[in-house]
Protein backbone atom coordinates (compact mmCIF):
# COMPACT_ATOMS: atom_id res chain seq x y z
CA UNK A 1 0.00 0.00 0.00
CA UNK A 2 1.10 3.27 -0.65
CA UNK A 3 2.32 5.48 2.18
CA UNK A 4 2.21 9.17 2.51
CA UNK A 5 5.57 10.34 4.44
CA UNK A 6 5.11 13.96 4.49
CA UNK A 7 4.86 15.66 7.86
CA UNK A 8 1.42 15.93 9.40
CA UNK A 9 1.53 19.62 10.09
CA UNK A 10 3.37 20.62 6.69
CA UNK A 11 0.45 18.41 4.59
CA UNK A 12 -2.25 20.49 6.76
CA UNK A 13 -0.54 23.78 5.95
CA UNK A 14 -0.03 22.91 2.83
CA UNK A 15 -3.91 21.90 2.12
CA UNK A 16 -5.09 25.05 4.30
CA UNK A 17 -6.09 22.26 6.74
CA UNK A 18 -6.18 22.76 10.93
CA UNK A 19 -4.39 20.14 12.31
CA UNK A 20 -7.32 19.70 15.06
CA UNK A 21 -9.87 18.54 12.56
CA UNK A 22 -7.88 15.46 12.12
CA UNK A 23 -7.02 15.37 16.38
CA UNK A 24 -3.89 16.63 16.61
CA UNK A 25 -3.21 19.22 18.47
CA UNK A 26 -1.80 22.58 16.96
CA UNK A 27 0.53 24.11 19.54
CA UNK A 28 2.93 25.23 17.13
CA UNK A 29 2.06 28.50 15.32
CA UNK A 30 4.43 29.58 12.25
CA UNK A 31 5.72 33.00 12.21
CA UNK A 32 6.83 32.65 8.94
CA UNK A 33 4.90 34.98 6.25
CA UNK A 34 3.06 33.45 3.99
CA UNK A 35 3.93 33.08 0.36
CA UNK A 36 2.09 35.44 -2.45
CA UNK A 37 0.29 32.74 -4.20
CA UNK A 38 -0.95 33.51 -7.67
CA UNK A 39 -4.73 33.70 -8.15
CA UNK A 40 -5.69 29.61 -7.93
CA UNK A 41 -7.65 28.55 -11.16
CA UNK A 42 -10.83 26.91 -10.94
CA UNK A 43 -9.05 23.19 -11.88
CA UNK A 44 -6.56 24.29 -9.10
CA UNK A 45 -9.04 24.77 -6.23
CA UNK A 46 -10.74 21.54 -7.46
CA UNK A 47 -7.81 19.42 -7.03
CA UNK A 48 -7.09 21.17 -3.81
CA UNK A 49 -10.42 20.11 -2.28
CA UNK A 50 -9.88 16.55 -3.69
CA UNK A 51 -6.55 16.28 -1.86
CA UNK A 52 -8.03 17.56 1.61
CA UNK A 53 -10.86 15.15 1.64
CA UNK A 54 -8.28 12.31 0.45
CA UNK A 55 -5.55 13.38 3.32
CA UNK A 56 -8.80 14.02 6.30
CA UNK A 57 -10.06 10.27 5.40
CA UNK A 58 -6.67 8.74 4.72
CA UNK A 59 -8.15 7.45 0.89
CA UNK A 60 -6.25 6.79 -1.67
CA UNK A 61 -6.77 7.80 -5.35
CA UNK A 62 -8.19 4.73 -6.93
CA UNK A 63 -10.71 3.85 -3.59
CA UNK A 64 -11.90 7.85 -3.41
CA UNK A 65 -12.88 7.31 -7.42
CA UNK A 66 -14.80 4.42 -6.49
CA UNK A 67 -16.53 6.19 -3.67
CA UNK A 68 -17.23 8.72 -5.90
CA UNK A 69 -19.14 6.30 -8.24
CA UNK A 70 -20.57 4.76 -6.11
CA UNK A 71 -21.95 8.28 -4.60
CA UNK A 72 -23.27 9.44 -8.35
CA UNK A 73 -25.36 6.23 -8.59
CA UNK A 74 -27.34 7.17 -5.01
CA UNK A 75 -30.20 9.11 -5.22
CA UNK A 76 -29.62 12.68 -4.11
CA UNK A 77 -27.00 15.19 -4.30
CA UNK A 78 -24.07 13.63 -5.54
CA UNK A 79 -21.35 15.40 -3.21
CA UNK A 80 -23.50 14.85 -0.02
CA UNK A 81 -23.71 11.04 -1.10
CA UNK A 82 -19.99 11.01 -1.27
CA UNK A 83 -19.33 12.82 2.51
CA UNK A 84 -22.03 10.49 3.76
CA UNK A 85 -19.95 7.33 2.23
CA UNK A 86 -16.76 8.78 3.70
CA UNK A 87 -18.15 9.74 7.16
CA UNK A 88 -19.89 6.01 7.67
CA UNK A 89 -16.21 4.20 7.23
CA UNK A 90 -15.90 2.31 10.28
CA UNK A 91 -12.39 3.90 11.20
CA UNK A 92 -13.75 7.14 11.42
CA UNK A 93 -16.98 6.38 13.30
CA UNK A 94 -14.02 4.95 15.71
CA UNK A 95 -12.67 8.34 15.58
CA UNK A 96 -16.02 10.52 15.97
CA UNK A 97 -16.95 8.26 19.34
CA UNK A 98 -13.38 9.05 21.10
CA UNK A 99 -11.76 5.66 21.00
CA UNK A 100 -9.06 7.17 19.22
CA UNK A 101 -6.96 10.06 18.59
CA UNK A 102 -7.19 10.14 14.99
CA UNK A 103 -8.33 8.84 11.90
CA UNK A 104 -4.91 7.05 11.68
CA UNK A 105 -4.66 6.00 15.15
CA UNK A 106 -8.54 4.83 14.39
CA UNK A 107 -7.64 2.59 11.18
CA UNK A 108 -4.39 0.97 13.18
CA UNK A 109 -7.50 -0.12 16.29
CA UNK A 110 -9.38 -1.63 13.51
CA UNK A 111 -6.52 -3.22 11.58
CA UNK A 112 -5.63 -5.17 14.97
CA UNK A 113 -8.83 -6.68 15.23
CA UNK A 114 -9.46 -4.60 18.14
CA UNK A 115 -13.40 -3.79 16.89
CA UNK A 116 -16.44 -5.44 16.31
CA UNK A 117 -19.92 -4.28 14.52
CA UNK A 118 -23.36 -5.89 15.92
CA UNK A 119 -20.97 -8.73 18.16
CA UNK A 120 -18.69 -9.69 14.93
CA UNK A 121 -14.87 -8.75 14.94
CA UNK A 122 -13.73 -6.57 11.73
CA UNK A 123 -10.40 -5.69 10.88
CA UNK A 124 -11.32 -3.93 7.25
CA UNK A 125 -10.81 0.11 7.81
CA UNK A 126 -12.95 0.70 4.79
CA UNK A 127 -15.98 -1.46 6.13
CA UNK A 128 -19.52 1.15 5.79
CA UNK A 129 -21.54 0.88 8.99
CA UNK A 130 -25.21 1.47 8.70
CA UNK A 131 -28.72 2.91 10.85
CA UNK A 132 -28.80 0.41 14.08
CA UNK A 133 -25.37 -0.76 13.94
CA UNK A 134 -23.70 -1.21 17.54
CA UNK A 135 -19.79 -0.51 17.35
CA UNK A 136 -17.98 -1.31 20.12
CA UNK A 137 -14.34 -2.93 21.51
CA UNK A 138 -13.72 -6.05 21.91
CA UNK A 139 -13.82 -7.32 25.09
CA UNK A 140 -10.09 -8.69 25.44
CA UNK A 141 -9.00 -5.33 23.95
CA UNK A 142 -11.06 -3.31 26.71
CA UNK A 143 -7.92 -2.68 29.00
CA UNK A 144 -5.36 -1.52 25.74
CA UNK A 145 -3.51 1.86 26.47
CA UNK A 146 -4.36 3.29 23.58
CA UNK A 147 -8.05 3.50 23.57
CA UNK A 148 -7.85 4.32 27.53
CA UNK A 149 -5.61 7.26 26.66
CA UNK A 150 -7.64 8.41 24.19
CA UNK A 151 -10.70 8.69 25.91
CA UNK A 152 -8.92 10.66 28.48
CA UNK A 153 -7.79 13.01 25.85
CA UNK A 154 -11.12 13.16 24.09
CA UNK A 155 -13.14 13.52 27.51
CA UNK A 156 -14.71 16.96 26.20
CA UNK A 157 -14.60 15.94 22.75
CA UNK A 158 -18.18 16.39 21.28
CA UNK A 159 -19.79 13.61 19.64
CA UNK A 160 -21.83 14.02 16.83
CA UNK A 161 -25.51 13.56 16.71
CA UNK A 162 -26.27 10.67 14.31
CA UNK A 163 -23.89 8.45 16.90
CA UNK A 164 -24.35 7.91 20.09
CA UNK A 165 -21.81 6.91 22.79
CA UNK A 166 -21.59 4.96 26.13
CA UNK A 167 -18.22 5.17 27.63
CA UNK A 168 -18.91 2.71 29.99
CA UNK A 169 -19.47 0.11 28.18
CA UNK A 170 -17.20 1.06 25.33
CA UNK A 171 -19.34 1.23 22.87
CA UNK A 172 -21.63 3.28 20.29
CA UNK A 173 -24.53 3.16 18.17
CA UNK A 174 -24.93 4.38 14.37
CA UNK A 175 -28.71 6.58 15.06
CA UNK A 176 -28.49 7.14 11.55
CA UNK A 177 -26.45 8.20 8.58
CA UNK A 178 -25.15 11.80 8.91
CA UNK A 179 -26.87 14.46 6.85
CA UNK A 180 -24.41 17.21 5.36
CA UNK A 181 -24.77 19.96 7.88
CA UNK A 182 -23.80 16.47 11.03
CA UNK A 183 -20.18 17.23 9.18
CA UNK A 184 -18.38 19.71 10.86
CA UNK A 185 -15.90 20.11 8.10
CA UNK A 186 -15.30 23.00 5.94
CA UNK A 187 -15.14 21.15 3.04
CA UNK A 188 -16.74 22.09 -0.48
CA UNK A 189 -17.68 18.69 -2.11
CA UNK A 190 -19.39 20.28 -4.95
CA UNK A 191 -16.42 21.37 -6.49
CA UNK A 192 -15.13 17.47 -6.28
CA UNK A 193 -17.88 16.67 -8.09
CA UNK A 194 -17.42 19.59 -10.80
CA UNK A 195 -13.74 18.01 -11.06
CA UNK A 196 -14.65 14.79 -12.09
CA UNK A 197 -17.64 15.43 -13.80
CA UNK A 198 -15.24 16.83 -16.50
Amino acid sequence: MAINRTPVLKRCRQLGLDPVVLGYSSSKTSIREPKRRRKESEYGMQLREKQKVKFIYGVLEKQFRGYYKKAKSMPGVTGENLMRILESRIDNVIFRLGFARTRKEARQIVTHGHITVNGKRVDIPSLRVKAGDVVAVAPKSKDLLVIKSALVSNARFQVPAWLEVDIEKLQGSVLALPQRDQIDLDIREQLIVELYSK
